[in-house]
């Protein structure tokens, strides 16, 4: 394992608002075209929506950058269209130390 903190996970909640459906769709293209290239590279280690019980409504994010400090992973949510519009209205942040799998590296691993 490695001795130092490696990713960060991201907890993002959207607004409860009525408009925050039409936020989120609003810019999920653009959000959409930030990431993939982040995941191709392997900043981006993984990602996907948080779901609502009952419908399946999208209510937020669960996300995993390779950014090993608060600051950094601030940063890089900063740029995100979903912070710049207004969907993300709540995050969290949870340092963590990853190790890569037995069968292929860590995406956004230092080698």
């Amino acid at each position: 394992m490695a001795p130092r903190r490696t990713h960060t996970v991201v907890i993002a909640r959207d607004g409860t608002d009525a408009g925050a459906p039409a936020r989120r769709q609003a810019v999920r293209a653009a959000h959409m075209a930030r990431v993939a290239p982040m995941a191709a590279e392997g900043t981006l280690a993984l990602g996907g929506a948080i779901l609502d019980a009952p419908d399946g409504t999208m209510i937020g994010s669960a996300v995993v950058i390779a950014r090993d400090t608060d600051a950094g992973a601030r940063a890089w949510l900063a740029e995100d269209p979903y912070t710049t519009g207004g969907v993300w209205q709540e995050t969290t942040l949870y340092g963590t130390r990853f190790a890569p799998l037995p069968w292929r590296p860590l995406p956004g691993a230092p080698g």
